[in-house]
């Protein structure tokens, strides 16, 4: 007679297909919007504006919807602290400097902890532990959904990753991308 325990998933594997999954449905979804804004938004929802007037301003609430995405990190620390039962900071670039803006104080002596939902280079989470610090805070531990850097990132406290993923980099010269031509992507936030 065959057992009828279930053999344990990888985790790493679940959080790729829920992550390909997810973002699978996200583009499909600004495809989707995208095509509609083009052919039937523009005289749906602005019906009284000219035609191109109407489709331009079909495609800015796209454009919004677009470049909203950079908020996951807000997402993701809102539902941290959340389920830790304490309150959600988070901070902004002003004049390219990490800051508590829109009103968010910080307690000389108060703890956090801070999350993002990815973490490419762990530079702009060094940042963030930079901000707090010089607020008088005190940084617990960075957490993250995905470690894009194959877990080198470093930082002065614990850092815990949901999952880490490794990836191939290379100098200019020594690169088989480049020297086929391909053109380079920087990642990260500050693209």
């Amino acid at each position: 007679m065959a057992s009828s325990e279930a053999k344990p998933r990888n985790p790493i594997t679940r959080v790729i297909a829920a992550s390909l999954i997810g973002t699978t449905i996200e583009w499909y979804d600004f495809y989707l919007y995208g095509t509609a804004a083009a052919l039937i938004f523009n005289r749906l929802y602005f019906p009284t504006f000219d035609p191109l007037a109407g489709t331009l301003a079909a495609f800015g609430t796209y454009a919004v919807g677009f470049v909203a995405r950079p908020i996951g990190g807000v997402i993701i620390g809102h539902e941290v602290a959340r389920a830790l039962g304490v309150r959600a900071l988070f901070t902004e670039r002003e004049s390219g400097v990490m800051r508590l803006r829109r009103g968010f104080t910080l307690t000389p002596g108060e703890r956090c902890l801070v999350v993002e939902d990815v973490i490419t280079t762990g530079g702009s989470t060094r940042e963030v532990v930079q901000c707090v610090e010089a607020l008088g805070g005190t940084v617990v531990g960075v957490g993250s959904l995905i470690d894009r850097s194959g877990g080198t990132a470093a930082f002065s406290v614990k850092r815990v990753a949901l999952a880490t993923v490794g990836a191939a980099t290379y100098e200019p010269d020594a690169c088989p991308l480049c020297k086929t031509g391909s053109v380079a992507v920087k990642p990260g936030s500050r693209t």
